[in-house]
């Protein structure tokens, strides 16, 4: 495994006559690096449509008439002529609905992070110790041929899908951990948040996509094939991520030469040594590491609860037509796309021209994020009278700020 000082050494040895040619891989995005950053960009998509896939399609999966009377009657309300017609579309699809209570559908949605809870720390330390590629990809897969299956185990049983859901979570945690070890050897420090942030910001187009197009394929399809289209996806992506994903650039067939030199030479100013060693007890000592696990434990707890409930919201507590309320849900969603890659953009223009430090910049848009986010739990429990969209253009003000504050996943690289 290289090391900085070897890495310094190498430096060395390059010419100087290949400077220009070097300094011409700076800027631009067409470039292998780049080329990675959109590949797990489509792995994020892809793993963010199959985390959302239930959530969505669960409003559609149980039996509504069962479901309506396990409801407060504080809250109960009329349906809609609109949402009228949307059952009778359900119906008429004749795929099959479930008799599951809301206490059940709640251990359905959260199962996926079951197994995830102490995954990410083993799965990132495989990943930079035996290489990412192989950790991300099978990740993937696994995720990806489950989420196939998950019509079957429905129609198995409720203990089947929790445990398939729980293999899922662990499976995707493994992409989504795992491919932060692939920018330690491919992104240059000048150009590291925005690498990481065009990656990122898959997730959140994975998620507009499930809310905007999930409604139409249910009614058109059946639910079921909301998993075999997004299930189907991911596999695809497995194409492309073997055959073209290396480890480091050192390996990689398809690099040029001179962008090879650019990364070497960027990587080695950095005073790091990559190694096997994992300091446990300095990690447990250390509190500008617990700072960062409340923080995103907070932040997390709150837009994973707006993600996996906001559908079953929208249907049981607004009575609202989630195929038409879907562009006003995944709104947000979108708008985050956006930002997220603007926000990694606007770190690394901070940083090159050393206009904050980049621990400055880390703490701004990490509180930034927890603000927005606090900003947008009054949501959560707004009054069932109120429209559907108010809760989407809510939305639509808190996530960029959550999303822009990415790049601080850097410090774990």
């Amino acid at each position: 495994m290289s090391t900085g000082a070897d890495l310094k050494a190498r430096e060395g040895d390059i010419p100087n006559d290949n400077m220009t040619q070097e300094q011409s891989f700076k800027k631009g995005f067409c470039s292998l690096r780049h080329g990675l950053a959109f590949i797990l960009h489509l792995c994020n998509f892809s793993i963010y449509t199959q985390q959302m896939n239930l959530s969505f399609a669960i409003t559609a999966m149980v039996n509504t008439t069962v479901a309506s009377s396990q409801l407060n009657a504080s809250t109960e309300r009329p349906p809609t002529d609109s949402q009228d017609v949307w059952n009778e579309t359900l119906q008429e699809s004749k795929a099959p609905v479930y008799d599951w209570t809301p206490e059940i559908q709640g251990i359905l949605l959260s199962s996926l992070n079951y197994g995830s809870f102490l995954a990410p720390i083993p799965t990132g330390y495989v990943a930079g110790v035996f290489g990412a590629k192989y950790v991300v990809g099978l990740g993937l897969l696994i995720s990806s041929v489950l989420t196939l299956f998950i019509p079957l185990a429905a129609d198995a049983g409720v203990a089947l899908l929790i445990v398939l859901r729980v293999i899922q979570g662990m499976a995707q945690v493994m992409v989504l951990t795992g491919q932060y070890s692939l920018w330690a050897k491919w992104a240059p420090p000048q150009e590291r948040s925005q690498l990481i942030t065009i990656a990122a910001s898959g997730s959140m187009l994975g998620t507009f996509l499930v809310l905007i197009a999930g409604g139409l394929i249910c009614q058109a399809l059946g639910w079921p094939y909301i998993f075999y289209i997004f299930g189907g996806i991911g596999c695809a992506c497995c194409l492309l991520w073997f055959p073209l994903v290396y480890d480091d650039p050192q390996n990689h067939p398809f690099i040029s030469t001179g962008e090879k030199r650019y990364i070497t030479c960027s990587l080695a100013q950095e005073d790091c040594s990559l190694g096997w060693s994992l300091p446990i007890k300095a990690m447990v000592k250390s509190l500008p590491l617990w700072a960062i696990v409340v923080s995103y434990f907070c932040e997390y707890w709150l837009l994973s609860t707006v993600m996996a409930y906001t559908p079953t919201y929208i249907s049981s507590v607004l009575q609202a037509n989630l195929r038409d309320s879907g562009i006003l849900s995944a709104l947000p969603f979108m708008f985050g796309c956006v930002c997220i890659i603007l926000g990694g953009l606007l770190a690394d223009f901070l940083l090159s021209r050393k206009i904050l430090r980049l621990v400055t910049i880390r703490k701004l848009f990490t509180a930034g994020s927890s603000s927005h986010l606090e900003s947008s739990c009054p949501c959560l429990g707004s009054d069932p009278a109120a429209p559907p969209q108010w809760p989407s253009w809510y939305y639509l003000l808190s996530l960029p700020a959550s999303v822009i504050q990415e790049p601080s996943l850097t410090s774990w690289i």
